[in-house]
């Protein structure tokens, strides 16, 4: 192995620039998931044949989740096309079924589940700046909160920069009402778009970095489904359908189309849509939209030039990389480089165009396979503060005969670069290290849509070439310039972390430059339900060594703090100490924020730092403001002891306690009806009757615990998948009901009920500053023994009166609730506490 290690630089003459579209142009392998691609003779052959199709297709829908990944896999594997799916959200507004991360960090997870079905599936990924606000009943609603003309811009955008031949919509545009709005939102977005792509005034300040383009055909995906069974699919007119087969067998992949399918389909865990894979024949069926119909109608690109001669100049290319195919050697990959570079340098040498950019990125990675190299660069640390100094370790062997030598390492964006003369021998490893200190105005890694203030609707985002990315683009990279048989090669690399983990072994995780100190308040929400003070404890912690500063809360007015302001001291990068500050509530009810301030050196730092990690997406690191709400309730409450059985995942315990509550999470060996008596009421989390497989043995204590005097409430589920459908002492059905509109009226139907009166008397301003929807999932058939305490609906529609129902069974009562308490709750919205307290208070008054 040949070691180097160097401390010193030279300085490049020539500036450094990013066009970022073009660097973030393979957008379906996440910039997270680093670790070096390892390919086998299989999948580069397959690459080769790649190399020859010169296609681009796109699929547009709302969400995470909402893409047909059989029709993306088989576009990109079957027929080799470049396809992209475009999301319009991040997913920010669903639930989580794997942890309790809501709202914009539920978004950082699927947004990286996304990429990573992309990395299965082989397509590309790109989203617009429109927010996941939640469920919504129309489009009028959607494109209002959404800001359409911003939104449309991004879909202009978006097609503009992928180029599709053609465009494949989720959903049908003419669906307004019948299903959610943001679906329809999505077809009406991109039916729109279509015939504006082309057109020069239509987004012209976007002219100075995309040009005009017109995709040749727009479908729609359609299925039995949209048609409302299988028997009116059967009779419906086909004569606009296209249709596909996706169930094809890839021999050298050893999987059907389907069965990869439904590997990309499993990585939206946090959905809970883990798909199993099928096999055998399965047709997809495509409506055309807009543009010429194929006489062909399993050809969705008949008539369409996907060859090299739609590149000027690309004729004698095509016909060399079929010679490559022709001649490919499964054993000596290394066989076809000289064709290859040939193949190469005629790409190199084509006018600027979107198709030189997609092919030399392609080719590049192609020839990297033939000769087995192993190229990467690992921080001694997964972060740095701007100004720090860090050490890469660069690796590069070529395992093939083929001469290959490493000439210089450019390091972005310090425009230093250190030369060599060294050629990489066969199967000779070459390492070489480096000092590195980080530009003072290094840019951030967090997700750059969460930088700035978002609206209900959008995310703002000013800078147009980064409206779309997956992520935010990482400045800090090396660039390995080669020559291979003489010919000038270029590699750029993002710098990554990599370590050793006793059991998983090799591991990666993002390399992060993140501010040099961060503050945590460790509690988002603090509720005063009495003039008593309450300790707010702040985790500062060090991104660098040798920190000292000061610390403080910045409070609203009519409430006060002690100490003033805390002194800190860190050795270590790392580091935490914890401050404490005791914040005195104001008199009346009231709901504010705080905000941590870090002063060091004059230099003051608001926000603290979100460590996302689960096993199946990268760790994502994510600044977020260093504030908590505070709430001051005029509360009242009864009982003490809760235990609650946690479901999908929920902030629930957590927000009761704050109130006062003590809070057990209730485990197999807690469930017997002698320990339940124990506790004033047992709550369930939401969706437990959906992700508790066990429940359906706990169910006859539960209803035992109850009969003998217990409280039950239970939350939200869906009637999809049910573990037991006995999930109360008597009938009840759950139906897809909601109410989405979070400021719709709501009536009460028992004024006089205890729920609505003790400890905490009820009004209509309770049902003030509640978030994002009223509930969801209420049941719309109940048993008589069930009395109905509130009604509620959206503008237009009729009454739902089961969001709340309440029966006495033996001597307990058992309460089931569709209203959002896992959002209110952990919101701070003061009335939702009201109305729960008096939930759990039930059958207490004297």
């Amino acid at each position: 192995m040949l070691l180097k290690r160097a401390q010193t630089f030279t300085t490049m003459k020539r500036p450094y620039k990013i066009i970022l579209w073009l660097f973030c142009f393979s957008l379906g392998m996440s910039l997270m998931a680093q670790a070096p691609k390892k390919p086998t003779s299989a999948d580069i052959h397959d690459d080769i044949k790649r190399l020859n199709v010169l296609a681009t297709a796109l699929y547009v829908a709302a969400h995470p989740d909402d893409e047909n990944t059989r029709l993306i896999a088989y576009l990109s594997n079957e027929l080799r096309v470049n396809t992209g799916y475009l999301s319009l959200t991040r997913g920010d507004g669903g639930q989580n079924l794997i942890g309790p991360e809501i709202r914009e960090m539920l978004g950082v997870i699927r947004t990286q589940e996304l990429l990573m079905a992309r990395s299965v599936d082989g397509g590309q990924q790109m989203f617009s700046r429109a927010n996941d606000f939640g469920y919504s009943k129309h489009p009028d609603e959607t494109l209002r909160i959404w800001n359409k003309e911003e939104v449309l811009s991004d879909v202009v955008w978006a097609i503009r920069k992928f180029q599709p031949d053609i465009i494949i919509n989720r959903f049908d545009h003419k669906s307004a009402g019948r299903t959610h709005g943001h679906h329809t939102s999505s077809a009406m977005l991109s039916y729109e778009a279509f015939d504006m792509v082309g057109d020069k005034t239509v987004y012209p300040e976007q002219l100075s970095q995309v040009d005009v383009w017109q995709p040749k055909r727009l479908f729609f995906n359609t299925s039995w489904w949209f048609y409302g069974s299988r028997e009116n699919f059967a009779k419906a007119d086909k004569s606009k359908l296209l249709t596909v087969d996706v169930g094809v067998y890839y021999p050298l992949k050893g999987k059907s189309n389907t069965e990869i399918a439904a590997e990309s389909r499993s990585m939206h865990r946090c959905q809970g849509f883990g798909s199993t894979g099928t096999r055998g024949s399965l047709n997809e069926y495509l409506e055309l939209l807009k543009g010429d119909l194929p006489k062909d109608k399993t050809n969705l690109f008949e008539g369409i030039n996907t060859t090299w001669t739609r590149v000027k100049g690309g004729a004698a290319i095509g016909k060399l990389i079929s010679k490559i195919d022709k001649e490919f050697r499964h054993d000596q990959p290394y066989a076809s480089i000289d064709d290859l570079l040939k193949a190469y340098q005629m790409i190199r040498d084509l006018p600027e165009g979107y198709w030189r950019t997609v092919k030399l990125a392609e080719i590049k990675e192609v020839i990297q396979s033939c000769l087995a190299m192993y190229v990467e660069v690992v921080a001694n640390d997964y972060s740095a503060t701007p100004g720090q100094e860090i050490e890469l370790t660069l690796e590069a062997i070529n395992r093939s005969p083929v001469e290959v030598v490493l000439e210089k390492l450019t390091y972005y964006p310090l425009d230093r670069d250190t030369t060599f003369a060294d050629e990489l021998v066969n199967n000779q490893a070459f390492k070489y290290f480096q000092n590195i200190r980080l530009p003072k105005d290094m840019q951030l890694t967090t997700p750059y849509w969460l930088n700035q203030e978002a609206s209900l609707g959008m995310y703002a985002v000013e800078d147009q070439l980064m409206r779309g990315l997956p992520e935010t683009p990482r400045d800090l990279k090396v660039r390995f310039d080669f020559k291979i048989k003489g010919v000038d090669f270029d590699m750029t690399l993002p710098v990554v972390y990599k370590k050793n983990d006793p059991v998983m072994g090799e591991t990666y995780r993002p390399f992060e430059v993140m501010p040099e100190v961060f503050a945590n308040i460790e509690e988002q929400i603090y509720i005063f339900a009495s003039d008593d003070p309450q300790t707010i404890n702040v985790v500062v912690k060090a991104g660098k060594p040798e920190l000292q500063g000061k610390i403080s809360l910045e409070y609203p007015e009519g409430w006060r703090i002690e100490p003033a302001y805390q002194d800190f001291s860190l050795s270590l990068k790392g580091e935490e100490q914890r401050v404490s500050f005791k914040l005195y509530p104001s008199a009346t009810q009231s709901k504010a924020k705080i905000k941590a301030i870090v002063d060091v050196d004059g230099r003051q730092y608001t926000d603290g730092v979100k460590i996302i990690a689960y096993d199946h997406i990268p760790t994502q690191t994510v600044l977020e403001a260093a504030n908590a709400e505070v709430v001051r309730i005029d509360l009242q409450r009864a009982g003490q002891n809760i235990g609650y059985i946690m479901g999908a995942g929920d902030a629930i315990p957590e927000s009761l306690e704050q109130i006062g509550y003590t809070v057990t999470l209730l485990e197999d060996r807690d469930i017997t009806p002698e320990n339940l008596r124990r506790f004033d009421a047992v709550i369930l989390g939401i969706r437990a009757y959906n992700t508790v497989d066990r429940l359906k043995f706990y169910q006859p204590r539960l209803m035992e615990y109850v009969e003998q005097g217990g409280t039950m409430i239970v939350q939200y589920n869906t009637s999809h998948r049910l573990v037991t459908k006995d999930l109360a002492p008597y009938p009840i059905k759950l139906s897809r009901e909601r109410v989405t509109v979070e400021e719709a009226e709501v009536r009460m139907l028992q004024p006089d009920h205890p729920v609505l009166n003790f400890p905490n008397k009820i009004t209509e301003k309770d049902f003030e500053g509640w978030v994002q929807e009223r509930g969801l999932y209420f049941p719309n058939e109940w048993d008589e023994k069930y009395e109905t305490i509130l009604s509620s609906n959206d503008p237009g529609e009729t009454p739902k009166d089961g969001g709340l129902l309440v029966a006495r069974y033996g001597k307990g009562h058992y309460i089931y609730s569709g209203y959002s308490w896992f959002r209110e709750l952990p919101a701070g919205v003061p009335g939702a506490f009201r109305l729960f307290t008096n939930l759990i208070s039930v059958g207490k008054q004297p």
